[in-house]
């Protein structure tokens, strides 16, 4: 089903919004492969739940990979695939922005 954007940057933020994915997809950047409690240490403030949730959508949004090995006890790593690759430089600029802009954005909460 195809979906009318009336502007282009709906599209990025459809895809790299909630409130972690784009937290997630900063620390693959930095990492390049994590396993799901190595992500879930990095980023303590999200829930078990909600950090499955928005990998299993980032997933099949095609910006991560999963790899599962079969072993006793099952390991998953995670990583960015090319098309998650090519949103490093989004991310870097908006990374830098919050860094800018963290006391304005403070007061106003």
């Amino acid at each position: 089903m195809e979906k009318d954007y009336s502007h282009p940057i709906e599209i990025t933020l459809k895809v790299v919004c909630g409130k972690w994915k784009g937290v997630i997809l900063c620390h693959l950047q930095q990492n390049k492969i994590l396993r799901f409690g190595e992500l879930k240490k990095l980023i303590p403030k999200v829930s078990q739940k909600t950090l499955t949730l928005q990998l299993r959508e980032l997933e099949a949004d095609g910006l991560i990979h999963r790899q599962v090995y079969a072993e006793v006890p099952l390991r998953v790593e995670y990583s960015l695939t090319e098309y998650g690759e090519e949103l490093e430089s989004t991310l870097n600029l908006m990374s830098e922005w919050g860094r800018n802009h963290v006391e304005k954005v403070e007061l106003n909460c």
